[in-house]
């Protein structure tokens, strides 16, 4: 348990590393685009929704939903040895369970949310089918699955399914005019932030975290799941059902994915525009660098979900006269390839520490000698 506990804390620091050398490389460019602005523009990047206080906090939570949901399913496959690539994908598929569920059928939003969920679960099963009864490598389904899954959602809603699309504004229904039941409660959060998409929706996918922390952990489910990522020829010599594993591992992964998207959708934060959506969502794949920063621990996934928005949102306050708000996207975009390095970064500071520890050691020693002399 000390041995774990030593580990965790070593990737902490590591991962600090990596925050801290990411933000001085975007000063640095920052400094190469327009010096004397330079310090402003990284302020206003550091500072995040605090520089637009209230509204900016609650823009940054609103973002922060579907981020982690869409970091828990990508951290999820890695702890049982997938690559959920397709999040993207099954995000987008339950952009559509969600919208139609509200728009056309008018059902409340926890029922909406649970069919984004079972639309991203579907989704995200087909790889894990194909991986497991086929061999085939879930990387390269999940991105096919992630462009038909794009192009059958434009298609439904813009011409397949009457009465989702407004002709006015080239988007998606709003729900608030044409079914509030379908939105999900703010609990004051839009008052208190002065926004109209702060809802309790961050409260629901931390508990979601939670939740995939004690499965993985604490369950025996969870340590079939972790056993057939390791090996999985051994797992199966285990007695352990690696086929349905795989599947379930996926599907679950789909499911959470989805689920970001009913999170941030249901909350009023975004319409969809089929005429323009020629682009999977960037939410969907900022669950990858998410989930390698959070080294793909449910917990570490909340934090490190906040931590992109915050960079995200503060790369918005930008000012536009001088820098794009993409810096911060590569500011997120170091940090993650430093990310690769975090084992090399564990052990040099391990390194130097048993250094430390050993040459303390040598000065007792030394010193206890001259004490006996």
């Amino acid at each position: 348990m000390k041995e774990k506990t030593k580990d965790g804390i070593l990737s902490i620091v590591a991962s600090a590393i990596c925050i801290v050398i990411g933000l001085l490389v975007g000063l640095i460019i920052l400094y190469c685009i327009n010096a004397e602005n330079a310090l402003d523009g990284f302020m206003r990047i550091i500072k995040g929704g605090f520089y637009l206080m209230p509204k900016g906090m609650g823009s940054e939570i609103t973002q922060t939903a579907p981020l982690i949901m869409t970091g828990l399913s990508v951290a999820f496959a890695f702890k049982t040895g997938l690559f959920n690539i397709g999040a993207a994908g099954q995000y987008t598929v339950g952009i559509f369970g969600a919208l139609f569920c509200a728009i056309v059928l008018h059902l409340p939003w926890y029922v909406c949310l649970l069919a984004s969920m079972v639309c991203g679960a579907i989704w995200g099963a087909l790889p894990g089918i194909f991986k497991a009864y086929y061999n085939v490598n879930e990387v390269i389904t999940a991105i096919m699955f992630n462009w038909v899954g794009l192009y059958l959602v434009n298609e439904l809603m813009y011409t397949g399914i009457p009465g989702m699309y407004d002709q006015k504004t080239t988007r998606t229904y709003k729900l608030s005019s044409v079914s509030p039941e379908s939105l999900i409660p703010n609990g004051g959060l839009n008052t208190l932030f002065k926004t109209n998409s702060t809802t309790i929706a961050i409260f629901i996918a931390i508990l979601f975290a939670v939740l995939m922390y004690i499965i993985l952990n604490k369950t025996t489910f969870g340590y079939e799941l972790k056993a057939c990522g390791f090996n999985r020829d051994a797992a199966k010599y285990g007695g352990i059902n690696e086929k349905r594993s795989i599947v379930l591992s996926m599907t679950i992964a789909g499911a959470l994915a989805g689920a970001g998207a009913g999170l941030y959708f249901l909350s009023g934060g975004s319409e969809w525009n089929p005429q323009v959506a020629t682009a999977l969502p960037a939410i969907g794949f900022n669950g990858i660098p998410i989930a390698l920063l959070a080294m793909s621990n449910p917990l570490g996934v909340i934090f490190a979900a906040f931590f992109v928005a915050h960079i995200s949102v503060g790369g918005a306050y930008l000012p536009t006269k001088y820098y794009q708000p993409e810096i911060a996207d590569l500011i997120v975009a170091v940090i993650i390839y430093l990310c690769a390095f975090v084992t090399l970064f564990k052990g040099i500071i391990l390194k130097a520490l048993t250094k430390k520890k050993v040459q303390g050691e040598d000065e007792s020693r030394t010193t206890g000698k001259e004490d006996e002399k």
